[in-house]
């Protein structure tokens, strides 16, 4: 009798503390938009908070179809707009408290009812024991999402997280379409609001572990983020991080790379990286330490980067070759170029490189460009594989392949011969997704001058005139300029290029800058090249933007040492919107240089032979190499037919020379090389 009146006063204490506390919340229909929840007062100086602060603004709660909030006397407002009057959530979840929807709970009546008997510390003290296995009884016995639901809709044996893990283990056996269609099936099954609110009620008494794993599976079965279920499983997770161990780090970290930015995901994240800052050495597991890297991403402190980098490097050696893969995605999520962990694992890329999937290195070289790391070692290694193992593969992987390593600058004559004789010998294997691929990787890489090159180039122009009428505008342009880059000038695609209405809408696309920049090279081409266009009357094209000079100022010191201040001229504009950095005239044996005045030249310009020295950066040539790329082939084409002699000057080996060396070089470059042994020859030299 005594227990039953203690137990009669201390629910009359909790309803007390409900109806002093109570608070109306309105709610909405279901609406997929962006969050209104916001946890706040986090503390991330100790990582633990409580839940007492409540929610702020409007909370929104996905269930069946329709928002659904539950009040104290087990009654449910549904559908439509509604107010309700709710308690708020003063104190820390326990099951005692829960027996009072004992409906759904995990556990039988008669353990229910021995657990309300237990005190606060017990509960907390005593974990419910973990079902390891549970989870994959159940995906194994059920086939579809319904199937996991009806088994909790008959009794639900087990903790929550178990269902939502089995329902992401059978989804992740399914194809797109059929995921789509088994999640709505889910979201409008009547257990599912039951089992969503069972996750909640537990998410405080459950084994972390098992939190994270809800989280996940919540997650990844494309609950939106801003339900009250995901939100109320961050918030938890924020106040219970301190238990976070290493197995948890990769699940936590997994998770959170998962789900897009809010007020709770920040939160945690920033929570994440201080433990990550606390528990870093402890860390034994490179797969955990990689997870964790991903994670962290590219806003994180640059001690806190430095700090993983240094762990990776100390840890290399237990490194897989799976995880020297994985790691340059891992620091390109990071963006941190660190070259010492870059080069070992390219070197274990390369040495393990056979049976690599074409993926992996895919991603590998996509990398590489978002950290601007170049490793030649590696280009070829992973080139040489693919060249040696060229009929293995499809021709769209091959394609993917080039234009990475076009956009690396990176010209690999073996596979690029492969690729073109397949066109050539197998024209049918072309399509509308792939020939503009291959003639931009071509182009722009200047590799067409080789053996086969004009078959080449012909049947990539009769693959594009089949598609002509399906083929986009921008397309069609891009296509066109990259035969016109390497010298072919197919009539047909031409003359459908220059139709009115097209270039009418090049120029209103969205992106038109680029449009004509590209057009302004297809005018440069078809009045300067030889082709049957040169009588064609000039397109009426916007101006473009001129471009940043940037100064030699060690080229127009040396030339000026070399020759003088009067026998050269600096940043000189040329039609069609080239321009080269200094411009010299000597005579048609160059053997002398003249005055640059007109005023002062008498002689006829037809003995004039004009020089143009241009300075290149590395980026206009290919990676490691003196093969200049498209559009400076294409440049000292064009200088060519304005009657120019072109004189390249590497900027970075010239800043490496002293100026006696530079002045040495200069001289050899412009002057013949019969004007050396000819002793009253004039240099024009101060030196």
């Amino acid at each position: 009798m005594n227990h039953r009146a203690g137990s009669f006063l201390w629910n009359l204490r909790q309803l007390h503390t409900l109806v002093t506390t109570i608070r109306t919340v309105r709610l909405y229909s279901l609406e997929f938009c962006r969050p209104n929840i916001v946890y706040s007062h986090w503390n991330p100086r100790n990582l633990l908070n409580n839940f007492d602060n409540g929610v702020q603004s409007s909370i929104r709660y996905l269930v069946q179809d329709s928002l659904i909030f539950k009040s104290g006397d087990d009654s449910f407002q549904i559908k439509g707009i509604s107010t309700v009057t709710v308690p708020a959530v003063d104190r820390l979840l326990c099951l005692r408290r829960l027996s009072f929807d004992s409906k759904h709970s995990p556990v039988p009546d008669d353990d229910l009812k021995k657990m309300n008997e237990a005190t606060y510390e017990d509960v907390l003290i005593k974990k419910p024991k973990p079902t390891p296995n549970k989870c994959r009884e159940l995906s194994q016995e059920c086939n579809s999402l319904v199937d996991v639901l009806d088994k909790y809709s008959e009794v639900p044996r087990y903790l929550s997280n178990n269902y939502l893990s089995a329902m992401w283990s059978i989804a992740k056996r399914m194809s797109e379409d059929q995921k789509r269609f088994e999640k709505q099936l889910m979201f409008s099954h009547p257990s599912f609001s039951q089992l969503c609110e069972q996750t909640m009620r537990e998410a405080k008494v459950m084994p972390f572990n098992q939190l994270l794993f809800s989280l996940h599976a919540v997650v990844k079965l494309g609950i939106p983020q801003n339900t009250l279920l995901v939100q109320t499983l961050l918030r938890v997770v924020q106040e219970r991080i301190n238990e976070c161990g290493e197995k948890c780090l990769s699940v936590l970290s997994a998770v959170l790379e998962a789900m897009e930015p809010c007020k709770n995901v920040d939160t945690l994240r920033i929570g994440l990286r201080i433990l990550v800052d606390q528990q870093l050495w402890k860390i034994e597991h490179v797969f955990t330490l990689q997870v964790v890297m991903k994670c962290i991403g590219k806003d994180a402190p640059d001690i806190l980067k430095r700090k993983l980098e240094m762990k990776a490097l100390r840890d290399f050696g237990k490194f897989s070759t799976l995880n020297s893969q994985h790691m340059f995605e891992v620091l390109a999520a990071m963006n941190h170029h660190s070259v010492l962990l870059l080069n070992e694992c390219s070197k274990m890329v390369i040495d393990n490189i056979h049976g690599c999937p074409l993926k992996v290195l895919i991603n590998i070289l996509q990398s590489c460009r978002e950290l601007r790391y170049y490793n030649l070692y590696l280009f070829k290694g992973i080139a040489d594989y693919v060249a040696t193992t060229f009929d293995i593969w499809k021709l769209k992987h091959v394609i993917s392949l080039l234009i990475l390593f076009a956009n690396l600058g990176f010209r690999h004559t073996g596979l690029m011969d492969l690729l073109k004789k397949k066109v050539i010998d197998e024209p049918d294997c072309l399509n509308i997704k792939n020939i503009v691929p291959i003639l931009h990787v071509y182009s722009s890489l200047n590799h067409f001058y080789e053996c086969q090159a004009q078959e080449f180039l012909k049947v990539m122009a009769s693959a594009v005139t089949v598609y002509l009428y399906h083929i986009s505008s921008e397309n069609l342009l891009n296509a066109v300029c990259s035969f016109c880059m390497m010298n072919h000038f197919p009539l047909v695609l031409i003359n459908q290029l220059l139709q009115k209405d097209i270039i009418n809408e090049l120029l209103l696309s969205a992106d038109m800058k680029r449009n004509v920049g590209k057009l302004h090279i297809l005018a440069a081409c078809l009045k300067l090249d030889d082709n049957p266009f040169q009588n064609t009357k000039d397109l009426a094209l916007p101006q473009l933007p001129s471009t940043p000079l940037y100064p030699n100022a060690k080229v127009a010191e040396v030339l000026s040492s070399l020759l003088g201040e009067k026998y050269f001229s600096e940043n000189v504009q040329l039609p069609h919107k080239y321009h080269i950095d200094f411009e010299i005239r000597m005579d048609t044996k160059r053997n002398q240089v003249l005055p640059f005045s007109p005023v002062d030249l008498s002689t006829p310009a037809t003995n004039i032979q004009r020089v143009a020295v241009l300075c290149v950066p590395k980026s206009n040539y290919c990676l490691d190499s003196a093969h200049p790329r498209g559009f400076l082939a294409m440049k000292m084409r064009h200088l060519k037919v304005m009657g120019f002699h072109v004189i390249l000057v590497n900027n970075w080996e010239m800043e490496k020379l002293e100026k006696k060396d530079a002045v040495k070089f200069l001289k050899t470059q412009i002057y013949s090389s019969e004007a050396f042994p000819t002793g009253g020859v004039n240099l024009q030299s101060t030196h």
